[in-house]
């Protein structure tokens, strides 16, 4: 399964998608976030970083998700995390993923491992 994770902002959020991306086994690893994420190096395993603009208003917010993800999604459902971040860029990446379209598992990382929600 593909794992798409948004980094943004809030408080040790950026530790649980390190966490997703070295526990987890993944086909393909999409990050996505503005040009301040592009430091985030907390990882083990390659990925592909996509920068994209947090403060655009929602709908060309999701018109940019879309089509910086169109042709990058190789199954029909992705693991997504947004542990990080706020309403309104969690509601433009779900809307561009299920747009290309493609199915979403919402995952975190809990002590026990790796969930699916």
């Amino acid at each position: 399964m593909e794992l798409i994770a948004l980094l943004s902002s809030g408080k040790g959020t950026w530790a649980q998608v390190s966490g997703l991306i070295n526990h987890g086994e993944w086909d393909n690893i999409i990050l996505l976030g503005d040009d301040f994420a592009k430091q985030f190096e907390a990882h083990e395993k390659k990925f592909e970083f996509i920068q994209i603009d947090l403060n655009k208003k929602l709908v060309e917010l999701k018109k940019e998700v879309l089509e910086k993800l169109k042709g990058k999604i190789m199954g029909t459902e992705v693991a997504l995390s947004i542990a990080s971040g706020n309403g309104k860029e969690h509601m433009a990446i779900i809307s561009a993923i299920l747009s290309l379209p493609a199915g979403i598992r919402f995952t975190a990382l809990t002590k026990d491992g790796i969930v699916y929600l």
